[in-house]
């Protein structure tokens, strides 16, 4: 899956991608869209990996882009914004960094530090990106209604949802609001709505507010955290071994970072089931919702052509009583059929024929 960050010039959003993927961007090179495919942190794998001692572990990843800071303010940054257009129409979810904190040394967008209206004004330009897609294509639907075809049925219902479409982005709203059936966002996936994409908002502060409780920028996001983007950089550039104290001197736990990269993961409505052996611990994504027999398709066709069953126990389960041998001794390993709705973090053993 991928994930997107996206901000106005001076928000952080290249200093926090470098948080995310270790990595430290050249101020000096030319703007251009960064790509880095990142492991999702996930602290099961490593119980596991204990417990079995596996010749290879896999992880769940999230392939991050960093998309170049669009200025709103002048037709330049429009026209900026609608060249990466193509980038963040390929991303699952959209991050959205908007700055919180002041620095002399870094200028501020509009001569001012206000993460609501930061936000206002991105939010208004995907809403805008969105509208114009759906308004082009109405006036073309329009066009072809006008002349016997044989798709005409079809674009005559195509042209009705779209209406629709059009009637909750003038309204201000998210296509996520109106786009809730399977077959309709099926119908209009070649589109890839922005605001049909799951949404997580970051306000970046200063390291002293970096304990703030997360505010609510945005009530479509499906997360709004809170973070400091340059403490998040030089905690991932630190040596591991180095790492706590400096989380103790800020007086956090765990880097921030963690969180926003689960984040992403969980909102593009994606979850793990787990497999575990001597050979390898392994994370498998399935969107939320997958069958067994899904699940055992993700792994390998054969296990979906000849399914038997699956063996099935939660992570918390095998937790609880220490290992494989002493969840099934306390009842806790069940058989489950084809149709079972897999959970996330449901350990998965697939007994199959072929």
């Amino acid at each position: 899956m991928k994930a997107a960050f996206i901000g106005l010039p001076g928000s952080g959003k290249s200093t926090l991608f470098g948080a995310v993927t270790g990595t430290r961007p050249d101020p000096y090179a030319a703007p251009q869209v960064h790509r880095l495919v990142v492991k999702v942190p996930d602290a099961r794998l490593g119980f596991l990996t204990r417990l079995y001692q596996p010749k290879k572990v896999t992880e769940a990843s999230v392939e991050f882009l960093d998309v170049p800071g669009f200025s709103l303010g002048d037709p330049a940054g429009v026209s900026e914004f609608k060249k990466v257009l193509p980038d963040i129409r390929q991303a699952d979810v959209l991050a959205v960094v908007v700055r919180d904190f002041d620095s002399a040394d870094i200028p501020s967008y509009k001569n001012r530090v206000d993460a609501p209206a930061d936000f206002a004004e991105v939010w208004s330009e995907l809403i805008f990106a969105d509208l114009d897609s759906v308004s082009t294509r109405i006036e073309r639907l329009h066009r072809s209604l006008q002349k016997p075809s044989k798709t005409h049925d079809h674009d005559q219902h195509e042209l009705k949802l779209l209406e629709r479409c059009r009637a909750t982005l003038e309204a201000e709203k998210p296509l996520s609001c109106v786009l809730d059936a399977p077959e309709e966002r099926k119908q209009l996936a070649s589109f890839a709505f922005l605001t049909e994409k799951p949404l997580v908002v970051v306000r970046n502060v200063s390291e002293s507010r970096i304990r703030e409780p997360a505010a609510e920028l945005s009530r479509h996001a499906r997360y709004n955290l809170t973070l400091c983007a340059s403490a998040e950089e030089e905690i991932a550039l630190l040596p591991p071994e180095d790492r706590a104290p400096f989380l103790a001197d800020l007086g956090i736990e765990q880097p921030a970072r963690d969180r926003l990269i689960r984040s992403c993961h969980e909102a593009a409505g994606v979850i793990c089931f787990l497999t575990m052996g001597p050979d390898e611990v392994r994370a498998w994504e399935i969107p939320r919702g997958s069958s067994a027999l899904e699940a055992a398709a993700r792994i390998h066709s054969d296990l979906a052509r000849g399914f038997i069953r699956a063996e099935t126990v939660s992570y918390e389960d095998l937790k609880t009583h220490d290992d494989l041998k002493g969840a099934r001794a306390a009842g806790k390993v069940r058989q489950e059929g084809k149709a079972y709705i897999v959970q996330d973090g449901d350990i998965l053993n697939i007994k199959f024929n072929v």
